[in-house]
């Protein structure tokens, strides 16, 4: 079996990862990563990518850089996951993957003009979930956990709206078959997110970010999806 590659992009604080280990773990935890095989390739540390060929599908997890700033390694990564996405290879961006496959695939990422948004945010559900195989189970409307500054201010080509909310246009979009990304974070715990906004509001912050199941789940049924293709 193929593994899913988890591009890591970045790392969390010190403390958090400590607690709750680095995007990577949260990211091998979300997919339920006991009943999948997975190898982590650390872009950010300029780590070589395979060929697309040898993976089942990729991850591209989040990170406390910016796509606008157009590094070396991020650029490398964004023409690697267009590469990716023309061999037909099922992609998932989270945060900085999902503003990241938005550049790479011909639409804009850069500062949200709304500014920073942190904390589990109420997201919207539109139609164009009903047919999807990851979103179509979501509610109407369900909690999610944020925090980035930059969006996917204009999306790919022919891309698939699926999810937003007040603070962000493009919470969620399809392109294709099988490349999603997503604005929030299906990755995190209620406790990732309590450290941010602990990091964010300081320690007199003592409300705790409640649990988000339904984006949660996001991860797994990605991880299924994968699992359904490579038994054909």
């Amino acid at each position: 079996m193929k593994p899913i590659l988890i591009i890591q992009t970045g790392h969390t604080f010190p403390e958090i990862a400590a607690a709750h280990g680095d995007f990577d773990d949260m990211v091998y935890r979300a997919l339920n990563g006991k009943q999948c095989k997975t190898r982590v390739v650390d872009v950010s540390r300029a780590a070589a990518l395979p060929a697309p060929s040898n993976c089942a599908a990729a991850v591209i997890t989040g990170s406390h850089e910016m796509v606008s700033d157009k590094a070396d390694w991020s650029e490398r990564t964004a023409r690697w996951l267009s590469q990716a996405h023309g061999h037909g290879l099922p992609l998932f961006g989270l945060c900085y993957g999902h503003q990241l496959l938005a550049h790479a695939l011909g639409g804009e990422a850069g500062d949200n003009p709304n500014g920073l948004e942190i904390g589990t945010q109420t997201i919207e559900r539109l139609p164009a979930c009903d047919d999807d195989p990851l979103f179509a189970p979501l509610g109407s409307r369900f909690p999610a956990h944020t925090v980035h500054r930059q969006s996917a201010l204009k999306l790919p080509p022919q891309a698939v709206l699926l999810c937003r909310n007040p603070h962000e246009a493009h919470h969620a979009f399809r392109l294709g078959k099988h490349t999603w990304g997503v604005q929030f974070h299906p990755e995190f715990s209620a406790g990732v997110m309590s450290g941010y906004l602990r990091r964010h509001h300081g320690r007199q912050h003592a409300e705790p970010a409640q649990n988000t199941p339904e984006a949660a789940a996001l991860l797994q049924r990605f991880a299924s999806y994968v699992s359904s293709l490579q038994a054909v």
